[in-house]
C-alpha cells in the first residue's frame, strides 16, 4: 500500500515537472483558464483537435498559422472553425455525418477538421494519392456525405463521383478562377461571427491505415483526456509551449495529423505549405526562426541528398528538433543530418491505430541509427513467439503494445488482434541489450525461403550500407525449387557501376547464404506513395537485369 501510494506520488510529481518544462503549465490569468474550460465545454469535450480552441483561449493574438495564403491568429483561425461548422450544418440535405477531407496542407484542412469536430460529425483524412476507384471505395465504406478537396484533385473526385452522386463537394484550395461551387472560404465568409450549438459529442477523426498492400482500413481515434500521453511524448521530445514547428509531414497521415494536435495543443505556432520542396522546407525553418521540424524519413534524406554549397546557402540556426517518424530512415542520411545540424533528431515508430509507440533520442541514434529507440512512459511494449511468449533479449518475435492511443476500432468489420491486452501491431522486432527496440519488418513480409525465415529489412540494411547504393527494397518471389526466392530492387548512385554479382557477393560476406537475393534489379527510383513508404506491391517480380519505374 505504501509502496503504491509513493509510485502514484513519484508519477504525479514527474507529470508536473514535465508539463512545467515545456511551458504547458504556466501562470496564466484565472480568467484563461476560465475561458479554456468553456471553449472545451462548447465543442464538445476533448478531441484531437479541441487544442485549437484551448489556445485561442489562451493567447488568442498569438500567431496560429502560417502557410501560402497568408498567417492567422489563434483568434482568428478559431473564428474560421466556428464559422465554417455553421456552414455545413446549414448545407441543403441531410444533416452531414461524416465529412472526407482531400486536401494538402494548408489552413482549409485545419479548419475542415475542427469545423466537423464541432459538429460533433466525423472527419475522415483522405490520401491525397489516391486514384478514382480507390477514393470512391473509401468514400462508400466511410458513408461520407460531404468530400472538402482541394482543386488539384478535380479529375479524381469527378471519377469517384460517378458512383456517388449524392456526395456535396465543397472545395478547399481553390486554384482556377473559373473554380465554381461551394468553397470552405465562402461558407467562412457567409458565416462570420457565427457559432455552432454544443454537440452532443466531439467528433471522431478516421485516419486510414498506410494502404500499402491493398485498400486502406479507417481508425477511429477519439478524443482523450490523458494528459499522462502527452506529457511522456513531452519528456522524450522537447517541444516547448509558443514556439513555432514546421510540419512538412502530410497531415492527412496519422503521424503529421499528430503534429498538429500537439501543436495547437501547446499553443505552437504551425507553418506549412503544400507541397514539400527540400530547400523551401529549410528556408520556412529559417525565416520563422522554427525551433521545430516535422517530416516523415524520406524527406529528411531529401534534405540531406542536397548538395553541400546548397546546404550551406540554407542554414538552420534556430532548430532544436527535428521529430519523424512514417518509416525506415537511410542511416548514411540520418547520421548526416545530426553531422549538420547537431543532435535533434527524434525518431519514433508508430501505427495508425497505437499512436507513438517509442522515440529513439539523438544519444539512442548515435549509437544504433536502425534503433526505433525506447518505449514512452506508460507505453509497454513485448516482443512474442507464435505460442505468445516473451522471447529473449536479441531474439525476433512480434510486436505487441499496450497504451492509451485512444484508437476506437476499425471502420470496417476489420478487428485488431490483442495479446494480454496487448495490441498486436502487425511488424517484428527485437529489444537489444540496452532496451533499444529494432523492428525488422512487418510480420507478413517474412519470406520462407528452402525452409529459412527471412526479414526483408535485415537483407536491405546490408545492402543500403554501400555506397554504391542509394535504396533498396527487397521482396520474395515464387519460386519453385525453394518456395519463395529473395529479389532485391536497386537504385544505384549516380556513375555507379556495381552489378548484381557485387551486391550478391556482398550480402553472402556479411549474412547466411539462403539470405542472398537470387536476382537483382536495378531500377531509377523506388515507387512510394505520399507519406514516402515504399510501395512493394508495385515493384517487379519477374528477372530482370535492367527495369525502371516511372
Amino acid at each position: 500500500m505504501i509502496s503504491q501510494l509513493r509510485d502514484r506520488v513519484t508519477t504525479q510529481m514527474w507529470l508536473v515537472r514535465t508539463l512545467v518544462r515545456s511551458g504547458f503549465l504556466g501562470s496564466l490569468r484565472v480568467d484563461r483558464y476560465v475561458r479554456m474550460g468553456l471553449n472545451l465545454r462548447r465543442h464538445g469535450g476533448a478531441s484531437p483537435v479541441s487544442g485549437i480552441g484551448l489556445a485561442a483561449a489562451r493567447d488568442p493574438d498569438g500567431l496560429a498559422l502560417i502557410d501560402e495564403a497568408g498567417q492567422l491568429t489563434w483568434r482568428e483561425l478559431d473564428a474560421r472553425c466556428d464559422a465554417l461548422a455553421v456552414g455545413l450544418r446549414d448545407l441543403p440535405g441531410t444533416a452531414v455525418g461524416t465529412v472526407a477531407i482531400l486536401c494538402r496542407n494548408h489552413r482549409g484542412l485545419i479548419e475542415a477538421l475542427a469545423a466537423t469536430s464541432r459538429l460533433g460529425a466525423d472527419a475522415v483524412l483522405l490520401n491525397t494519392g489516391f486514384a478514382g476507384p480507390q477514393l470512391a471505395d473509401v468514400l462508400e465504406r466511410e458513408q461520407a456525405d460531404v468530400l472538402i478537396a482541394d482543386d488539384e484533385f478535380d479529375t479524381v473526385v469527378e471519377a469517384a463521383a460517378q458512383r456517388l452522386p449524392e456526395l456535396r463537394r465543397i472545395r478547399a484550395w481553390t486554384e482556377y478562377e473559373s473554380s465554381q461551387g461551394v468553397t470552405v472560404n465562402g461558407l467562412i465568409d457567409a458565416n462570420r461571427g457565427a457559432r455552432p450549438a454544443r454537440p452532443q459529442r466531439a467528433g471522431r477523426i478516421v485516419l486510414l491505415t498506410s494502404g500499402t498492400t491493398g485498400t486502406p482500413k479507417g481508425a477511429r481515434r477519439g478524443g482523450s483526456t490523458d494528459v499522462a500521453s502527452l506529457a511522456a511524448m513531452l519528456d522524450r521530445i522537447p517541444w516547448r509551449a509558443g514556439e513555432s514547428i514546421v510540419i512538412a509531414a502530410p497531415v492527412f497521415h496519422a503521424w503529421g495529423f499528430g503534429q498538429v494536435a500537439i501543436a495547437a495543443t501547446m499553443t505552437c505556432t504551425m507553418i506549412m505549405r503544400r507541397r514539400f520542396d527540400p530547400v523551401a522546407t529549410l528556408d520556412m525553418v529559417r525565416d520563422h526562426g522554427a525551433t521545430g521540424l516535422a517530416v516523415v524519413p524520406v524527406m529528411l534524406e531529401r534534405i540531406t541528398d542536397l548538395p553541400d554549397d546548397v546546404l550551406d546557402d540554407h542554414p538552420m540556426p534556430t532548430l532544436r528538433f527535428a521529430t519523424a517518424s512514417g518509416s525506415r530512415m537511410r542511416s548514411d542520411a540520418l547520421v548526416a543530418f545530426l553531422d549538420r545540424y547537431g543532435d535533434v533528431v527524434y525518431n519514433s515508430y508508430n501505427a495508425t491505430e497505437a499512436g507513438l509507440i517509442t522515440t529513439a533520442t539523438p544519444t539512442d541514434l548515435r549509437t544504433a541509427p536502425e534503433t526505433a529507440g525506447r518505449p514512452l512512459a506508460g507505453t509497454s511494449v513485448r516482443i512474442l513467439d507464435d505460442d505468445d511468449r516473451e522471447v529473449p533479449v536479441g531474439e525476433v518475435g512480434r510486436i505487441v503494445v499496450a497504451n492509451n492511443s485512444g484508437f476506437d476500432g476499425y471502420t470496417s468489420s476489420d478487428t485488431k488482434a490483442f495479446s494480454d491486452g496487448h495490441m498486436v501491431s502487425g511488424d517484428v522486432g527485437r529489444f537489444d541489450e540496452n532496451g533499444l527496440l529494432f523492428v525488422v519488418g512487418r510480420d507478413d513480409e517474412m519470406i520462407v525461403s528452402g525452409g529459412e525465415n527471412v526479414y526483408p529489412l535485415e537483407v536491405e540494411l546490408v545492402i543500403g550500407a554501400l555506397d554504391e547504393v542509394v535504396e533498396v527494397a527487397v521482396t520474395g518471389v515464387d519460386d519453385d525449387r525453394f518456395g519463395q526466392r529473395l529479389v532485391a530492387h536497386v537504385v544505384r548512385a549516380p556513375e555507379a557501376q556495381i552489378g548484381e554479382e557485387d551486391i550478391q557477393r556482398h550480402v553472402r560476406e556479411q549474412l547466411a547464404g539462403f539470405k542472398v537475393p537470387r536476382d537483382v534489379h536495378f531500377l531509377d527510383e523506388l515507387p512510394r506513395n505520399a507519406t514516402g513508404k515504399i510501395l512493394k506491391r508495385e515493384l517487379p517480380s519477374a528477372p530482370s537485369t535492367e527495369r525502371k519505374v516511372s
